[in-house]
């Protein structure tokens, strides 16, 4: 197509093939060589602006990405070609314009200093000399729009780095010539708005260039005037945050401290703007205020003599800090505001001893103000005003509230104890005050900062907690909010309770109240798996009322799923620390209404419903017995071996249940057998139980084996596998436990070497688990790979298959396999032949990999076998990789003979056994590989 029936096909044509087509077309046309050539006629003023567009942006690839191809004596007639036409498009399409200036500041870049010394200066003279057929105010835009995009380009511009030091020195200079002009052009009387707008928008995008801040004073000034004018406000707001918060600045103190009285002065435009509920006003003052602050905490605090205004602005920011209304809905700009208070904290109690103390002695009121202020910013709206916000609202004041929480966590290690000794003090004033009763909002906020302080904190040293303890049974709960809230409080302070268990009944009784109610399941259910898990020991004595609470409300079907598995999980803790006949009986009662309802489930035909509440059943049970622990595994608390329970006699009472259903779980199987969520679910059972017990799950191996190997010989299914994976782990080093645990894996293997003759390809994440079961086996069992019956070069050849997958777990699960192999070629003489007789193959897939066939995130895994190979099999590996490189354009066509070479001799070189190095060379080699070597794609690599 021409050029011409292109462009119009890009803009016009209905159908988007044709456009795609078009514009594929168009972009080659761009980077040719005719592009000099048509760029020009295409900026015709006859065309139009789509067109002209067209001409200015092929341009402006030519420049900035072909400049080696441009002759240096065309480099004249090019600058004076696009001075012309930006003078000829200064009033003309703005489009046009900017683009023709994009490609002016490209060619300046290229060649200052050398080709070109005075850039700047040049522009500015150009565009004042008096043109009489552009109109004044048109060349003053034109110039100011092309002083505004030099830097702009400057940051994206493809530079080389020493490059682009010079030219940033240059343009730093050069802002002599800018600077004067601009603060001209924003002090003269007659300059209309558009322009001061232009103004502050070049000197926003020049002080991104690092320079001096003493440099940019002046224009700082004129831009804190300019912010009594609304027109101009957001544009200087953006010129005077810009100019503050570059890194550079704080080598300025003197100017810096300049600038506090000018930021102080907006207090009255600030408290105007929130009392007229003027938000932009108030948000854009804010950061100001917020980047002079944060940005230059430390160098302001470090003027001690000037304590006095530095606090001044602290004053300033916690006005913005609680600025009236209720966020996000009155007001979006306290949330600015908060990193500064981490940032002031920081750079406080980063100062010597003394200079400390005396910041101290000024700041703690103000952070005890800042919690003040803070936890009535947390605070809820009214029940009706909450009723009218959107649930996007709601979001955003929950993540709010998580902010402040937060910021109360950080302020603790300023304050300390007496933070929680004065909210303790509020909240018994509001609690105990009868003349004026408090709104439940008051209440809620200062709970939440205790909570917020005790989920984190280790609460156990303050004498507060039992005074709160106490208070919290006289609240009165009036709404979900504050119930929540309560809920979470006691929850956090689970911890403190299991060391004062007289204190456990002041509050339980409010949690199981709680359980009862929908709106509250998140945090009832939380609070009460807390409690039966830090005070397991202390709860006996509440057993039966906290399981018959928990049934009632399972059967009530009030949670949700996911809540449902908590509650069981907390059950599982409590019946832990019972008696063996105490739980088997809390068990039965608990476990009995699931499995009259599962054996009902197991004679019905399977439909989709009938297989959501078999998995929940299922999903339960497994959640009990993630917990359910008489050994008392997970108890690592110093203070809970006083407690500890005589060693139980006879079976685990987890295996008593695990028997009573076992046939009842095989019937269910038998009609689910190819539905690999229900498979899933029966396996979590098992491991959850397996993982809990483990020794004490020895009676259940035989059978479980046996359910297993029939299982995965019907259907094959990766939950079965991670389950014998777990067995093999578990019982490795168990005599008499382990014959029926080696039939399965070596039934597994060889059900899984059967499908690998298939076509594995559809099933990766079996293969995936199959292959970390192998990896398991050779670390805990490696003598099973000397069982007769089992074909270790077929296994051999199934990991080098998966080596070739394109998923990358499944890649990564079969590096780990031959990590594990390969140094077992010594001990284990079958796996010594075959590696010997088929290392090569591996050899050459682990290279396919490292040269581009695998992901770049897998280099380390691939160097782990070249690293095992090495070490394992020196003396094979140097002909194997000679005889492998030796193929034209293996294993990549981008490499040349002379760099595999040289990858092959550092690989069979002394730094072959450190493996740092190797993972080092593979990632080099891998670069050089897929052509990315020296790109920026690398930097991050």
């Amino acid at each position: 197509p021409s050029l011409f029936q292109a462009l119009h096909q890009l803009y016009y044509d209905p159908n988007i093939e044709n456009k795609n087509l078009a514009q594929k077309w168009l972009m080659q046309a761009q980077v040719s060589p005719q592009a000099w050539h048509f760029s020009w006629l295409l900026l015709n003023m006859d065309k139009v602006p789509e067109i002209q567009y067209f001409g200015a942006s092929a341009l402006h690839i030519k420049i900035s990405r072909y400049w080696n191809d441009i002759p240096a004596d065309q480099y004249e007639t090019l600058k004076s070609q696009l001075f012309t036409h930006i003078t000829r498009f200064a009033s003309g399409s703005k489009i046009v314009l900017t683009r023709l200036c994009v490609a002016l500041a490209s060619l300046a870049l290229s060649m200052m200093p050398e080709a070109w010394p005075c850039a700047v200066a040049d522009m500015v003279r150009m565009f004042q000399a008096e043109d009489s057929n552009v109109d004044g105010r048109a060349r003053c835009l034109a110039l100011l729009e092309l002083l505004t995009v030099l830097p702009e380009e400057f940051q994206t511009s493809r530079l080389p780095q020493y490059r682009k030091g010079q030219v940033r020195s240059v343009l730093a200079q050069e802002c002599g010539s800018v600077f004067p002009l601009l603060e001209q052009l924003l002090q003269q009387q007659d300059s209309p708005g558009f322009i001061k707008q232009k103004v502050l928008k070049c000197f926003s995008s020049w002080v991104q260039l690092e320079i001096p801040l003493m440099d940019c004073e002046n224009l700082i000034q004129a831009a804190f005037t300019s912010l009594q004018d609304p027109e101009l406000f957001d544009t200087a707001v953006e010129a005077v945050v810009n100019a503050i918060s570059q890194p550079d600045a704080q080598r300025y103190v003197n100017t810096l401290l300049k600038l506090i009285p000018p930021v102080l002065g907006l207090q009255e435009q600030l408290r105007q703007a929130v009392q007229s509920g003027d938000m932009e006003t108030s948000h854009g003052i804010c950061r100001i205020a917020v980047a002079l602050g944060e940005n230059h905490s430390r160098a302001l605090l470090d003027q001690v003599e000037h304590w006095q205004s530095f606090l001044a602005l602290v004053n300033m920011i916690m006005f913005c800090t609680g600025i009236p209304g209720h966020y996000p809905v009155n007001e979006t700009t306290s949330s600015l505001t908060l990193t500064f208070w981490y940032t002031l904290q920081d750079d406080i109690l980063s100062f010597e001893p003394d200079k400390q103390a005396v910041y101290q002695q000024v700041y703690r009121p103000v952070y005890f103000q800042l919690v003040d202020v803070l936890l009535h910013k947390a605070q809820f709206p009214s029940d009706e005003e909450y009723g009218f916000w959107s649930s996007d609202e709601k979001e955003q004041f929950r993540i709010y509230r998580v902010d402040i929480s937060d910021t109360l966590m950080y302020v603790y290690e300023m304050l300390g104890a007496e933070l929680l000794s004065s909210l303790y003090d509020k909240l018994g004033r509001l609690l105990t005050n009868t003349e004026q009763p408090s709104t439940w909002q008051h209440t809620e906020a200062l709970l939440y900062g205790f909570q917020s302080i005790a989920e984190t904190i280790d609460v156990n040293y303050s004498d507060v907690v039992p005074g709160l303890i106490g208070l919290i049974p006289r609240i009165s709960i009036s709404n979900v909010q504050l119930a929540d809230t309560v809920m979470f409080t006691i929850g956090a302070l689970s911890e403190w309770l299991a060391d004062h268990p007289v204190m456990i009944n002041n509050v339980l009784p409010l949690v199981l109240q709680a359980l009862g109610n929908p709106e509250l399941s998140i945090s009832s259910v939380s609070t009460l798996k807390k409690i039966c898990r830090e005070c397991k020991y202390d709860l006996p004595p509440y057993a039966a009322n906290i399981v018959a609470v928990s049934q009632e409300v399972l059967m009530k079907q009030i949670h949700k799923t996911s809540q449902c598995m908590w509650l069981m999980q907390a059950l599982g803790f409590l019946l832990s620390a019972l008696q063996v006949e105490e739980i088997l009986k809390n068990l039965h009662s608990l476990i009995t209404p699931y499995i009259q309802q599962l054996e009902k489930l197991a004679d019905e035909t399977p439909n989709p419903s009938n297989k959501l509440a078999i998995i929940h059943i299922l999903g339960l049970l497994s959640n009990l017995f993630t917990t359910l622990d008489i050994s008392h595994h997970d108890d690592d608390h110093e203070s809970t071996e006083v407690k500890k329970l005589p060693v139980q006699q006879g079976p685990n009472p987890v295996v008593v249940v695990l028997q009573q259903v076992f046939q009842l779980i095989q019937k269910v199987l038998s009609k689910w057998m190819n539905d690999a969520q229900v498979v899933e679910s029966v396996c979590a059972i098992f491991e959850k139980s397996v993982k809990t017990l483990l020794d004490d799950f020895a009676p259940m191996v035989p059978q479980l084996c046996e359910m297993l190997g029939q299982m995965y010989s019907t259907i094959p299914q990766a939950s079965a596998i991670d389950l014998t994976r777990q067995l093999v782990h578990i019982f490795a080093h168990e005599p008499a436990h382990f014959p029926p645990i080696k039939a399965l894996f070596l039934l597994v293997t060889s059900v899984t070497l059967t499908l690998f003759q298939q076509g594995p390809r559809d099933h990766p994440d079996i293969v995936d688990s199959f292959m970390q079961l192998l990896a398991q086996a050779l670390k805990r069992k490696p003598d099973l790979f000397l069982c007769s019956n089992l074909d270790v070069k077929a296994v051999f050849q199934c990991g080098v298959l998966s080596l070739k997958f394109p998923e990358a777990p499944t890649v990564k699960a079969s590096c780990g396999f031959f990590t594990e192999l390969l140094p077992r070629c010594g001990e284990i003489a079958p796996v010594g032949q075959v590696v010997h007789e088929n290392g090569k193959v591996l050899l050459q897939a682990v290279l396919e990999g490292v040269g581009g066939q695998a992901s770049r995130s897998l280099m380390d895994h691939f160097a782990e076998i070249l690293f095992a190979l090495n070490k394992h099999c020196f003396s094979y590996l140097s002909i194997w990789i000679k005889e492998a490189m030796q193929e034209d354009g293996f294993p990549s066509a981008r490499v040349s003979p002379e760099q595999k070479e040289t990858f092959s001799q550092q690989i069979l070189s002394r730094e072959r056994v450190n493996k740092r190095r190797v993972k080092e060379m593979v990632k080099e080699f891998t670069l050089l590989c897929r052509g990315l070597h020296g790109t920026e794609y690398t930097a991050d690599y």
